[in-house]
């Protein structure tokens, strides 16, 4: 079995992580995992709750270390941890909160201070390949929410593939900043594994707002990343408030169009490389939106086709995995993205994909947000109506759909518009299922 150190070997006082304007050095971050490690209680699963992106990944290792699985809800709504809880019997939640932030869960509290004598690295624990290291759930915009497992070895080399991709494009290990939620696959892929296993530097802050992203990357040394979604990135241009010189910029969870790409080059001064991914199967592959529109795969993952449906392939994958999205192949190791399987609709006999339509729709002057759905189908399949609902002071339905009529079919304009004052969209700037449920039930006229 092959073995492999919790924490890669690097220079001990390298600076490490910046937290409210402190400095902690690599061997710091060290002592406090170990310390953290020997004091967990005896366990097989935690649940890592922690608040602070450096107390999160401090928990992480620790459990890492002692062979426990970290379970990693995506979202804190009661009903979602009710769930996850009842799926992880004994699980023990970590915080780095005053209260436990669960109620009915056992709890304990991590932010300890350093030790002053500190564990030398020579005891540097030793973790299996195979070790299932954590538990990941899926956003739940296309349903409902269901478990992944990851495996330590597999991960890191995941990890390591991305780092090479992106340190490329940047010139060098960077100091990462990042606006995304850490129990999403993309946040803990970017903005927690990235920098403690590849050299890069991490910041303790997730920021929200434009001045609180500003203030978090001026904090932290260049070379920078920006870790982000499409939605934050457009609301932080909207924002032109003036940013520290960024190395580039990392996008995911949604589509990022070319046009907003292009933008963010021209308004920072710094490239964008978008990520595909999943939390199935992480990291698959990477592009410059603005320039390419062929995704690259990362060194060691090719696509295959089998059966009809595509699979990510390598090392990094226990098995290969399937991908929920529909592309087209032009080798192993480059494809088009078409769009995912989920969003692809017919109707009165024509295709097309839900992700366009949403791009065009918020692309019109005076949108500033909005989604289309799908509130029924026939016993067929194909997709009777579409309705939309808009984010657009100052619009009204005609001039969304004189909007609209410029780029789609008729067959695909939305029969109902509904404005609403926002739209509701969780920390990866994704419409979950379960909330476009809602505003249909809220919203629309029931077919009877």
């Amino acid at each position: 079995m092959s073995l492999i150190p919790l924490l890669p070997d690097a220079e001990r006082h390298a600076p490490f992580a910046y937290r409210h304007g402190e400095l902690i050095d690599r061997d710091t971050f060290h002592a406090q995992v170990l310390t953290l490690a020997a004091a967990l209680p005896e366990g097989q699963r935690v649940m890592n709750l922690c608040a602070d992106r450096y107390w999160f990944a401090v928990a992480l290792f620790a459990a890492i270390a002692r062979n426990m699985l970290t379970v990693l809800p995506n979202s804190a709504a009661p009903e979602h941890i009710a769930m996850v809880a009842a799926e992880q019997p004994g699980v023990l939640v970590l915080g780095d909160q005053a209260d436990s932030p669960v109620s009915g869960l056992p709890y304990f509290r991590v932010d300890v201070p350093a030790p002053a004598l500190r564990p030398t690295l020579n005891g540097m624990p030793l973790i299996a390949f195979d070790q299932r290291i954590a538990c990941m759930y899926t956003s739940g915009s296309t349903g409902t929410p269901m478990p992944h497992f990851k495996t330590f070895g597999r991960l890191r080399l995941a990890i390591l593939a991305g780092a090479e991709r992106v340190w490329a494009v940047a010139g060098a290990p960077c100091s990462v900043v990042g606006t995304v939620p850490i129990r999403h696959m993309y946040g803990l892929e970017s903005s927690v594994l990235l920098p403690i296993l590849a050299g890069g530097r991490m910041s303790s802050q997730i920021p929200f707002f434009p001045a609180d992203i500003a203030a978090s990357l001026a904090e932290m040394p260049a070379p920078r990343l920006l870790v982000i979604t499409p939605f934050h990135l457009r609301k932080l241009l909207e924002a032109n408030i003036a940013l520290p010189d960024i190395a580039v910029i990392l996008s995911a969870t949604a589509p990022l169009s070319a046009e907003l790409a292009a933008q963010a080059r021209q308004q920072l001064g710094c490239p964008v490389l978008e990520i595909y991914g999943s939390t199935e199967t992480g990291q698959v592959a990477t592009r410059e939106t603005d320039r390419d529109s062929t995704w690259h795969t990362l060194q060691g993952i090719t696509l295959e086709l089998r059966d009809d449906e595509f699979w990510a392939v390598g090392e990094v994958y226990e098995t290969p995995q399937m991908l929920n999205d529909m592309v087209e192949l032009f080798s192993p190791s480059l494809f088009r993205l078409v769009d995912r399987k989920a969003n692809m609709i017919n109707v009165a006999g024509k295709r097309s994909s839900l992700s366009f339509l949403n791009a065009t729709l918020t692309s019109l002057p005076g949108v500033v947000d909005g989604v289309f759905c799908v509130p029924e189908r026939n016993t067929s399949g194909e997709v009777e109506r579409l309705a939309a609902f808009v984010v657009a002071p100052g619009l009204d339905r005609a001039a969304i759909l004189a909007g609209l009529r410029q780029y789609v079919d008729s067959v695909f304009l939305p029969r109902h518009v509904v404005f609403i004052d926002s739209l509701p969209r969780d920390g990866n700037g994704k419409v979950l299922a379960r909330s476009l449920q809602e505003l249909i039930a809220q919203h629309l006229p029931k077919r009877g």
